[in-house]
């Protein structure tokens, strides 16, 4: 088995069940990216993890319990992810109706990240997503 690629960058915050959270975390998540020399990809970044925060708040979120948030980059992958503690309730896209104000969630994330997931945790679960940033990535998520 090969090793792990060594992380180069690494952010890891722990946000209350609020709404607000979600802002904080949507501006951190922008700013760290573009720290980081991926400017390209801060807007994708940011709109995935408050996604991926709205989700863990309205679906994973205990009274008392934090959501965490990592933000990680090797030289070859930006990584974000998002864990709860709620481990039984798995994320599944869905359809939304044209007039539907929610469910479109985890479409964006798919839209916007290379690949996204879910992995278990001891409690509760993470749900992540990926972008590569081998040479030309970036640039050709551009045009979005």
């Amino acid at each position: 088995m090969a090793d792990a690629p060594p992380v180069l960058h690494e952010d890891r915050l722990n946000y209350t069940p609020l709404a607000g959270s979600v802002t904080l975390g949507r501006h951190r998540a922008a700013r760290l990216v573009t720290e980081w020399g991926h400017p390209a990809l801060a807007g994708d970044v940011a709109l995935v993890v408050s996604e991926l925060m709205t989700n863990a708040l309205l679906h994973g979120s205990l009274r008392d319990r934090l959501i965490g948030v990592r933000i990680t980059a090797t030289e070859s992958v930006l990584r974000a992810e998002v864990s709860d503690p709620r481990g039984e309730r798995l994320p599944c896209p869905r359809a939304a109706e044209g007039t539907d104000q929610f469910g479109r969630g985890l479409l964006i994330v798919g839209v916007l990240a290379h690949r996204w997931g879910c992995e278990p945790r001891s409690v509760g679960k993470t749900v992540y997503a990926e972008w590569d940033l081998l040479a030309g990535a970036e640039e050709r998520r551009e045009w979005r």
